[in-house]
């Protein structure tokens, strides 16, 4: 492999509870990025998989780029992908940006939402993960939200699963409003958690598929490994004030 096409791994928080499945949807997501990146070797590890991340280190070798398959930057991107790093014992590895820090992937919300609106004009519930302990998932949550309010002059509601304000808490909204959660996999939260707390909400509106299960993903993941941007390590460039 030219020393230009240094070794790519994509990481996923996986599923706790039920590594395997999570785990088979990011190798499908990986294999269809090294399609886009001929001649790179392109791998997958969740961290639900205990030795998922040093197997896939010692496969890799070293210098290498690590993708975080996230919505958020934060503890994860500066702090816990770079200790696991150093424990798998990996050398000149640099973790990127992640998944929902992209513009590119703000800009594929607003189009999704531009079209879904045609036909469904009420307000936007943007469903987030959001975090007690950090800032830094409600920061980026609320970025895009004001992002697609200017863009397509329309109500858009953050709303959470684990922080203030919750999608449970949602005002009724009616028939035409959706619901995009800005998740990158399906997994517990979008399949079971999100439906459950709309359904506590009374929400009669539309539930969108996870913004990251769109098939531009693959692309635009590969787009940023052609173009890497280290991860931030002072505070969110999305933090609001």
């Amino acid at each position: 492999m030219p020393a230009s096409l240094p070794p790519v791994l994509i990481v996923a928080h996986g599923q706790p509870s039920d590594p395997a499945p999570a785990a088979a949807d990011l190798s499908r997501m990986a294999a269809q990025v090294a399609s886009l990146l001929p001649g790179q070797a392109v791998a997958a590890a969740t961290l639900a998989e205990p030795e998922a991340l040093g197997h896939a280190i010692a496969r890799l070798g070293q210098n290498g780029l690590l993708f975080p398959l996230f919505m958020a930057g934060g503890w994860f991107t500066r702090t816990h992908l770079p200790a696991r790093l150093t424990a798998a014992g990996a050398q000149g590895w640099q973790v990127l940006e992640p998944l929902g820090c992209l513009p590119t992937l703000h800009d594929l919300a607003v189009q999704i939402l531009a079209k879904t609106r045609q036909t469904h004009p009420g307000p936007v519930v943007l469903a987030a993960h959001g975090s007690f302990k950090s800032s830094a998932p409600s920061d980026i949550a609320q970025h895009l939200a004001t992002k697609i309010s200017t863009a397509l002059g329309c109500e858009v509601i953050p709303a959470f699963i684990d922080q203030t304000p919750q999608l449970a808490d949602l005002p009724a909204l009616g028939p035409d409003a959706v619901c995009l959660p800005y998740f990158a996999a399906s997994g517990g939260h979008v399949t079971t958690d999100i439906p459950a707390a709309l359904g506590k909400s009374g929400f009669k509106g539309t539930l969108l598929p996870a913004l990251g299960l769109h098939r531009e993903i693959p692309a635009m993941i590969a787009a940023a490994i052609r173009n890497p941007t280290p991860v931030c390590t002072q505070d969110c460039r999305y933090k609001r004030g």
